[in-house]
C-alpha cells in the first residue's frame, strides 16, 4: 500500500524564481520517495534592483505578484496539500522587502518568509545528500545563488561548519564584491578545510547544473579542476550572444554562468579539491525535505 502527498517549495533568488511541485511516495517499511513533479523558472533578476538601487522595482513588484498568483494556481490545480516560499538575498537586502511580501498575501495570497544565510544554508544542506556523502570522506558544499554563496562542510558524515558570504552571481556582475569578500572567502575555506587530507566539492545551483549538462557526463561522476577550469576560459572567450546561439543558454543564465563558474573553481583552489559532484538539488529540494521532515 503506497500512500503520495503533495508538497510544494518556492524559491525567491535573486535571479529567478522557482516553483517546485513534488510527489513525496510514503511505503510502509521504506525510505519515502521525492519524485519532481514539476518545476516552473521565472527569470525576474530582484538582485539587479536590490544589489544596485536597493529596492525591488515598481515594475519587478508587478512581476512577482502575476508570478506569485499563477504559482498559487498551479499549486491548487495539482492538488498541493503544503507548500512554504523562502526569499533569499535580494529580499533580505531591499528596504522594501517586507512591503513587497505583504502585497503579495493581499493579492496572490501567498506567504513568503525572508530568510537569512545561515537557514538557507542548513536548508539547502537538509537535503537528501547521504547517498553522495560517505561517511569517511570531507565535503565541502558549495551553493551558488545571485546574491550569496552558502558553504558547508561535512566530515564523516557530520555538519561541521557553515557559512554565508555576499558574493554572488548578480553582485559579482555588477561589479559588488570586492577583493576583502574574496579573501574573507579563501581564510574561511583554508581555515575549515586546513585538517583534512582530501576534500571534495559537492556544487549546487543553476549555473553548476548548466555547466555539468553541457558536459554531457553521467549524473555520479564528478567534473574534474581542469575541466571546469577550461569551460571557464572556454565561456570568456565566446560573448555573451555566442553563449546563447552556440551553447543554448537562456538569455538570464548567459551572463551570470560566468562568475558563478569562477566561485566554483576558487572554492576546488582554495580547499584543493580535484572533482566537483553536482548532484541535482537546490533550495527548493531542501525546503519540500526539511517540510516533511518537520526541521522548517
Amino acid at each position: 500500500m503506497i500512500n503520495i502527498k503533495r508538497y510544494a517549495a518556492i524559491d525567491i533568488g535573486s535571479n529567478a524564481m522557482r516553483l517546485l511541485i513534488v510527489n513525496i511516495v510514503e511505503q510502509e517499511g521504506k525510505e519515502p520517495q521525492f519524485n519532481k513533479n514539476s518545476l516552473v523558472r521565472v527569470p525576474i533578476r530582484l538582485g539587479q534592483d536590490a544589489f544596485t538601487v536597493g529596492e525591488i522595482s515598481e515594475e519587478n513588484i508587478e512581476r512577482m505578484c502575476d508570478a506569485m498568483k499563477a504559482f498559487n494556481l498551479l499549486m491548487k490545480v495539482h492538488k498541493v496539500e503544503r507548500y512554504m516560499a523562502f526569499a533569499t538575498s535580494a529580499m533580505r537586502e531591499a528596504y522594501n522587502g517586507k512591503e513587497v511580501v505583504a502585497l503579495i498575501k493581499k493579492r496572490a495570497d501567498v506567504k513568503i518568509e525572508i530568510i537569512d544565510g545561515k537557514k538557507e544554508a542548513a536548508i539547502i544542506a537538509s537535503t537528501d545528500l547521504h547517498h553522495l556523502i560517505k561517511t569517511d570522506q570531507t565535503y565541502l558544499f558549495v551553493d551558488v545563488g545571485g546574491g550569496s554563496t552558502e558553504f558547508t562542510l561535512f566530515s564523516n558524515g557530520k555538519l561541521i561548519n557553515s557559512r554565508s558570504f555576499k558574493a554572488g552571481t548578480v553582485r559579482l556582475l555588477n561589479n559588488m564584491v570586492c577583493d576583502i569578500v574574496w579573501e574573507e572567502i579563501e581564510k574561511w575555506i583554508k581555515f575549515n578545510t586546513k585538517d583534512y587530507e582530501e576534500v571534495i566539492l559537492i556544487g549546487s545551483g543553476g549555473n553548476i547544473n548548466k555547466l555539468f549538462k553541457l558536459s554531457g557526463k553521467m549524473q555520479e561522476k564528478p567534473l574534474s579542476y581542469m575541466y571546469v577550469n577550461s569551460q571557464y576560459a572556454f565561456l570568456n572567450s565566446l560573448s555573451y550572444e555566442q553563449r546563447i546561439t552556440e551553447l543554448g543558454l537562456n538569455t538570464d543564465r548567459a551572463d551570470v554562468i560566468i562568475p558563478a563558474t569562477r566561485i566554483y573553481l576558487n572554492a576546488m583552489k582554495w580547499s584543493g579539491a580535484r572533482n566537483i559532484y553536482v548532484p541535482k538539488i537546490g533550495l527548493s529540494d531542501g525546503i519540500v525535505k526539511a517540510m516533511y521532515y518537520n526541521k522548517i
